[in-house]
């Protein structure tokens, strides 16, 4: 697919005091993005992704890359000479939503915390999905060789019984050394070359969380989504080491910082695309002095809502995956089963949108690659907003024929009505859904404003955004792909957690020295010397049912804050600053009338036709302005601008849309 510059930003420089080229990549479930930054300029391609292999989708997004880059596809050449390579996925997400990963198996001390974990029936169905009757207790109290005879026992059973990994989680207070006990003698009861065909994961390893509920559901969890991951990213390092790359890939998470591959848990991995998007809708809030935004990020298969608030991305000290609770801090994400290739279809004789998706392939109908199903796409394509020469810059034909047979057959004829009245009664319903979407973040005001992006996020947010009540939406223009060019807003980043075992200052400065020396190493592996990196030291109580988090200046401090009855633990967390992008000119811009590239005939609804404007983005000046109804093109976008709203261009470059009459 074309790639082209599409704004003009600045890198921070290196250490040398140069710029470093950036490459970011967002694997996508329908397409994959892949973002150059290279000195003051941003350059995009997108590529169908290829579920069956990850890592064609990447290097075929890569090579087209280096194509705009260099004129051809050298893609040596465009590997060698960038600085960093930052890359978020979805594969954990779409594993995880379709259920497609190892047997688990589990094997605990407590006999009650399977019914625990299964709580609600959410998180019921998603323990029957990834662990099912394969879970087994063993008795810690006995002896090491009643205890190694009961572990041959219920492991071989687990392993009878399908089980393909096996999660240890034991609680309580002797957790961890009750774990590495466990550890210590399978190693010895299994030698390695057998072990290995069974792995054994461990929840401490993973999780120093005192909640055992937490702790198993995150190693349960990661113990799902590991296998492919591992797979395809070690095996996409190793090919990029091929290449002789200057550094390592580096795994863009969903708490918004990057580590290798082997220093990345799967787990952080879920939902880190949408995460990237919210980093770059919190660069957003601070450019342009807004203290309240909300991410909408609109995909092929999803919508993906997040909340900036005063220039803070909006997390969960335990966030949730899946309706499970788990022991990281992550994003608070939702995300809604309406997107650009979400099916339409008659369901009791209405219209329903989504969940279910066509992705990319086949993809809608008028993809032409199979899809029989209509999509907004196709609708948008009937109704003459989408031009089938210019979409996704002209690199995929559509094709109306297939689009109009699509909705013909299953929305016009089975409800009696014309072919018009459909599409429009599609639409309605479309907007509807994403509205219902919008409407559900709870922290809706006056002052919210809406940065939409994704591949369909521009394309219907005005429709949706009127009917939520929000009057002023924000269009960055590297929307198409702007969850991979938030990711260039990350650092190298770990973070750690362990218990305390008493309550005395000397007990914490032992702790916090542990933790200190496991981070020397974990950075050391990545590259990167400790003295560089900023630290930060907190205490955590758990108090009356609560977590309090008090920063620490040094370990002795926690006396200030600790009783003699209380449970705490300390976490260490540490930041490598690494060469950001930023989002561009600021400052105000003199108005000026849009400049139009030429009409395009768009349904009234009425089964009319009328020449709206064609606005392309990238020709626009700075200040531009111009009302609705009008269509705009920008760098693998369109988007509709209904009457009663106007458009203006930053100087950054990017939209800010109006709606004047709302209230």
């Amino acid at each position: 697919m074309a790639t082209q510059a599409v704004t003009r930003v600045e890198t921070e420089q290196d250490g040398n005091g140069s710029s470093t080229r950036l490459v970011n990549i967002d694997n996508g479930g329908t397409l994959t993005d892949v973002c150059v930054i290279d000195g003051d300029e941003v350059r995009y391609t997108k590529t169908l992704t290829t579920p069956f292999d990850l890592s064609s989708c990447l290097f075929e997004g890569l090579t087209k890359a280096a194509g705009v880059v260099y004129g051809e596809p050298r893609l040596a050449a465009l590997l060698q000479s960038t600085g960093y390579i930052r890359y978020s996925t979805t594969q954990g997400t779409n594993a995880l939503v379709q259920r497609k990963g190892p047997r688990l198996g589990l094997l605990v001390a407590d006999p009650t915390i399977y019914d625990r974990l299964a709580e609600t029936p959410p998180q019921a169905e998603l323990l029957a999905a990834l662990v099912g009757p394969r879970w087994a207790t063993v008795t810690i109290e006995s002896d090491d060789d009643a205890l190694s005879a009961e572990l041959v026992r219920e492991i071989n059973d687990l392993a009878s019984n399908g089980a393909s990994r096996v999660v240890v989680s034991l609680g309580g207070e002797e957790g961890a050394r009750s774990e590495a006990r466990l550890k210590r003698l399978l190693l010895r009861l299994y030698p390695r070359q057998l072990l290995g065909a069974i792995p054994l994961l461990f929840s401490w390893e993973l999780a120093a969380d005192r909640d055992d509920i937490r702790r198993t559901w995150s190693s349960v969890l990661n113990a799902f989504l590991h296998p492919a991951m591992e797979r395809f990213l070690f095996s996409t390092e190793n090919r990029l080491r091929g290449y002789r790359t200057r550094r390592p890939l580096l795994i863009f998470r969903n708490d918004g910082g990057s580590s290798r591959v082997a220093k990345s848990a799967a787990l952080k991995t879920y939902s880190s695309g949408p995460r990237g998007g919210l980093e770059g809708t919190r660069a957003l809030a601070r450019h342009y002095d807004l203290p309240h935004v909300l991410m909408v990020d609109v995909g092929g298969t999803t919508t993906d809502v997040g909340v900036v608030t005063d220039g803070a991305v909006r997390t969960h000290r335990r966030g949730d995956v899946d309706a499970a609770p788990t022991s990281f801090e992550l994003a608070a994400i939702t995300s809604h089963g309406v997107g650009g290739s979400s099916v339409i279809r008659l369901v009791e004789g209405q219209l329903r949108v989504g969940p279910d998706s066509v992705g990319a392939a086949p993809g809608p109908a008028c993809f032409g690659l199979g899809g029989t199903e209509a999509t907004i796409t196709d609708v948008y394509l009937l109704m003459g907003i989408l031009d089938p020469s210019t979409y996704l810059d002209g690199t995929l034909k559509l094709d109306a024929a297939r689009s109009a047979r699509a909705v013909t057959d299953g929305i016009a004829q089975p409800l009696g009505i014309e072919l018009d009245e459909a599409l429009v009664r599609m639409e309605d319903a479309y907007l509807e859904r994403v509205a219902q979407a919008l409407a559900a973040e709870p922290t809706l005001r006056p002052d919210t404003v809406i940065a939409a992006f994704g591949g369909a996020g521009p394309m219907t947010i005005c429709g949706a955004a009127r009917r939520a009540g929000v009057r002023q939406v924000l269009v960055p223009r590297t929307a198409a792909v702007f969850s991979a060019f938030g990711i260039g807003f990350s650092d190298v980043s770990q973070h750690y957690e362990q218990p305390l075992t008493a309550t005395d200052a000397a007990t914490a400065a032992e702790v916090a020295a542990r933790l200190r020396e496991r981070a020397r190493r974990d950075m050391f592996a990545e590259g990167v010397d400790l003295d560089r990196c900023e630290l930060s030291l907190k205490l955590v109580i758990e108090r009356d049912g609560d977590e309090l988090v008090e920063p620490l200046e040094q370990p002795q401090d926690v006396a200030r804050y600790l009783r003699d009855d209380d449970v705490a633990s300390l976490e260490l967390s540490l930041v490598a600053p690494l060469p950001h992008v930023r989002v561009g000119a600021a400052g105000e811009v003199k108005a000026s009338a849009a400049v139009s590239a030429g009409t395009r005939t768009v349904g009234d609804g009425e089964g009319g036709r009328e020449g709206l404007p064609v606005y392309t983005l990238v020709e626009q000046a700075a200040g531009a302005e111009a009302e609705g109804p009008a269509v705009i093109e920008g760098p693998f976008f369109t988007m509709r601008l209904p009457d009663g709203w106007l458009f203006e261009t930053t100087a950054a470059g990017d939209l800010l849309l109006t709606d004047q009459r709302s209230n």
